[in-house]
């Protein structure tokens, strides 16, 4: 066997060196430095394979040929398959001059835009989404034009893409709804019942895993529209905000296995409503949304295994409201939104510290989620 050591071989200029190919070791066994670069530094000429560490993420990634994806590092982020990673999904939304029924998908642990995942059964938008480690469910919304309030359940499968499939149904027609999962259980709480415009505060729960009608779970701590952002861990479920229709504060939990009616947490950093939340298994976040007539960028916190009043977070670059929110055990990602017209930005905070988000990448249609998203790596699994 030959040996060669070798500290640095480069042209005259230091901008190339030779390629080494067949069979190689590398055996510093302190480490090795690949080369580096900001996201918008990333090539788009180089062969498959090739290996870079993003200096805007602080991950390891590499090129497949079409794309530059993000190296896999924690067990618990890789998805049901392995290769799929954390996906969050948005479906749904009012893009302009009609609602959509596009559904994105996004590799939470990457960067980059969206994807086309499918297309929704209904157009409709003011519904909620919950979700396990394999199947995403949306319930309820309604839609201006022609004017109709729904209670249809519809899900996607993650680990594939294709279109909305029926579920079931939801007790009663319902929108302004916010929704949170563990990994066995759906919720969904909604503000505002129809036909007639009633104010509620209804709870009703599924089991994702089954297709079926949805079974009565109990009450909000008061009636409203509980859309300022919904969590969970894997025990207890939070509903924050909302309006009834003044503004509130309210943060209410439950616990999801059992069924009974939702208990005072504490309050949000201020009064709002239309916003989205996410989080991991102790940490939930609470992005954007109205404070009266005014957009907010603010992002607040908190611990869900205790009670007590939200704390600043950070901000969002911008301030939106009626954005959807995904999230790993790592990352919350916000997306679309309106600011005040409809928005396509997607963006990311690291979910264990505090600090402003940063940008991800672009949704594939501008759109109004109002709480539309869920994901394979939430908090609640």
């Amino acid at each position: 066997m030959s040996e060669a050591r070798i500290n640095r071989i480069s042209n005259e200029l230091g901008t190339g060196g030779p390629i080494v190919s067949g069979i190689t070791t590398f055996s510093n066994v302190n480490y090795f430095v690949p080369p580096r670069g900001t996201t918008a530094e990333r090539p788009s000429n180089c062969p498959p394979g090739s290996i870079r560490f993003n200096t805007d993420s602080a991950h390891l990634e590499y090129f497949d040929g079409l794309q530059w994806l993000e190296m896999e590092a924690f067990n618990n982020e890789l998805g049901v398959n392995g290769a799929l990673g954390n996906r969050g999904v948005f479906g749904f939304g009012e893009a302009s001059p009609a609602f959509s029924n596009t559904i994105d998908y996004i590799t939470i642990s990457t960067l980059g835009n969206a994807i086309d995942f499918g297309d929704t059964t209904t157009l409709r938008g003011d519904l909620g989404a919950c979700s396990s480690s394999t199947r995403g469910v949306f319930g309820g919304g309604e839609n201006p034009s022609p004017f109709a309030f729904y209670n249809v359940l519809d899900y996607i499968t993650f680990s594939s893409t294709g279109n909305t499939t029926d579920f079931g149904d939801l007790i009663n027609t319902a929108y302004d709804t916010g929704a949170l999962s563990s990994s066995t259980r759906g919720i969904f709480a909604y503000g505002t019942q129809g036909p007639g415009f009633t104010l509620v505060g209804k709870i009703e729960y599924i089991t994702i895993s089954s297709t079926g009608n949805s079974v009565s779970f109990g009450n909000l701590s008061q009636t409203r529209r509980p859309n300022a952002g919904s969590c969970s861990s894997s025990t207890r479920g939070i509903f924050a905000g909302g309006d009834t229709p003044t503004l509130v504060n309210t943060i209410d939990y439950i616990t999801i296995s059992t069924t009974g009616n939702a208990v005072d947490f504490g309050d949000l950093t201020e009064n709002r409503n239309i916003g989205s939340g996410c989080s991991n298994s102790t940490r939930g976040l609470f992005m954007g949304g109205e404070v009266g007539p005014t957009l907010t960028n603010v992002i607040s916190f908190i611990t869900i295994a205790s009670i007590g009043n939200a704390q600043d977070f950070g901000d969002l670059p911008s301030a939106r409201s009626a954005s959807g929110a995904v999230s790993s055990s790592i990352r919350g990602v916000c997306g679309g939104g309106r600011a005040p017209t409809n928005s396509n930005l997607v963006e990311y905070v690291t979910i264990a510290s505090t600090g402003n988000a940063l940008d991800f990448g672009d949704l594939t249609v501008a759109r109004a989620l109002k709480g539309n998203a869920c994901s394979n790596g939430h908090g609640g699994l």
